[in-house]
């Protein structure tokens, strides 16, 4: 691993002037992981003259593919592979979930495609990959879920793989129209997490399917943790050829390789030469499982981290900085923190808390205006509350009492029920 490690290093600091300031400091060897600096997304995304002039490249774009990350609001950002490095990316994923298929699934792929958006593609070339034998419906994301329904018994569809809120507008169509599917019998989830109560949804109208993670990668970040069969509600498996996963603990800041403690996710990409990754803090929050020197360690995820830089919630990517820009253009400076879900909330609510004495019209246009950059996508909207309220009801880190900006309450019940006394 160190050698492909410091491959990839030097690769970086020779033909990336973002890598060659970040890196600068660092020995040419003596080194190791842990003594790399993290990268600061903020500066990392900055393309100030264009795709073509992006310091973070290391050459140009002559054999490759482009995607974005997510967003609807702001200049977007992208994420950049070589040809071969594509391929890799999406035959080691398919490699990676092949224990969550059957020879002979028929597989429906629900992602979404187009405006240079990766999932559709990406599982595409995953269950293209599989050495599992599978026939693939390509339906992608747009389809209505009367035709789905009827889709997936004309076609004796057995597995649907696809965001949990596409799964879950069919279930509602389902009960609604007093309907379910019992020839499915496997729900692979993608793009964030499924959780308990969303699980019982599903479980009424697909009463035979199991639901289980896709496996876990970003367009940005590369591959995370593959789904193994072996693997709880939020476990993975890390792709220990492809990548070196690390978890930080949010207020030191040191490794953390203990098991039941949770940190920061971050990952260095063994095989993006293009557009290296090294050390890139992915915003979610995980703790390990297995003890170091697991192969494929596995780890849990705990939900975003409060310093996260993007925040997945159904088809929607939302910025934290973005919406503290908005805030600080209409009220100055304020304390504000991003809450996601919680109890007696949908799991995709989000209420912003400002800590301010403002009055009940600035809330509904502060409302207003967050819902302009995040508009209906897909056929899905974004509730986003504003609520003013006093610094003590604002949360805060356990440890170091900082204040995170964001706060994901999403399956908080079953997290803490999994956490011994």
């Amino acid at each position: 691993m160190m050698q492909r490690l410091e491959s990839i290093v030097d690769h970086a600091r020779r033909f990336s002037p973002y890598y060659a300031r970040h890196l600068r400091a660092l020995p040419a060897r003596g080194w190791s992981l842990s003594d790399l600096p993290l990268i600061e997304p903020a500066s990392f995304w900055r393309m100030e003259r264009g795709l073509a002039h992006w310091p973070v490249l290391t050459g140009a774009l002559e054999d490759a593919v482009v995607f974005k990350t997510g967003g609807t609001a702001g200049p977007g950002k992208l994420s950049v592979f070589s040809r071969g490095e594509w391929q890799g990316f999406v035959s080691a994923f398919g490699r990676g979930m092949a224990s969550r298929l059957r020879a002979g699934d028929r597989v429906a792929n629900l992602f979404f495609a187009g405006d240079l958006y990766a999932s559709f593609l990406f599982i595409h070339g995953a269950l293209q990959s599989s050495p599992v034998q599978v026939t693939e419906y390509p339906f992608a994301g747009l389809i209505e879920p009367g035709a789905l329904a009827q889709s997936v018994e004309s076609f004796g569809i057995s597995v649907l793989a696809g965001l949990p809120v596409q799964m879950l507008r069919l279930a509602e169509w389902l009960e609604a129209n007093k309907r379910a599917l019992p020839q499915v019998t496997t729900l692979l989830y993608g793009g964030e997490g499924l959780f308990a109560e969303q699980a019982a949804h599903l479980a009424r109208v697909f009463p035979n399917a199991h639901c289980a993670s896709i496996g876990y990668a970003g367009v940005d970040s590369g591959l995370l943790g593959a789904s193994t069969a072996d693997c709880r509600f939020g476990e993975h498996r890390v792709f220990d050829d492809d990548a070196c996963v690390e978890l930080i603990d949010e207020g030191s800041g040191e490794v953390i390789e203990t098991p039941g403690r949770a940190g920061r996710l971050v990952v260095t990409s063994l095989t993006r030469y293009l557009m290296p990754m090294i050390r890139y803090p992915v915003g979610d929050l995980a703790e390990w499982v297995e003890v170091k020197g697991t192969p494929k360690r596995k780890f849990l995820l705990r939900g975003r981290c409060g310093e996260g830089h993007r925040v997945r919630i159904g088809v929607f990517t939302l910025f934290p900085d973005e919406i503290g820009r908005e805030i600080q253009r209409r009220f100055g400076a304020c304390v504000w923190q991003m809450l996601i879900g919680g109890p007696g909330e949908p799991c995709e609510r989000v209420t912003v808390r400002v800590v301010r004495h403002g009055q009940a019209g600035e809330a509904e246009c502060l409302e207003s205006a967050l819902g302009a950059m995040y508009p209906p996508e897909r056929g899905f909207d974004l509730p986003i509350k504003v609520r003013w309220c006093s610094p003590g009801e604002l949360v805060t880190h356990p440890r170091s009492g900082k204040l995170p900006r964001v706060v994901d309450l999403r399956g908080a019940a079953e997290r803490a029920a999994a956490v011994p006394s």
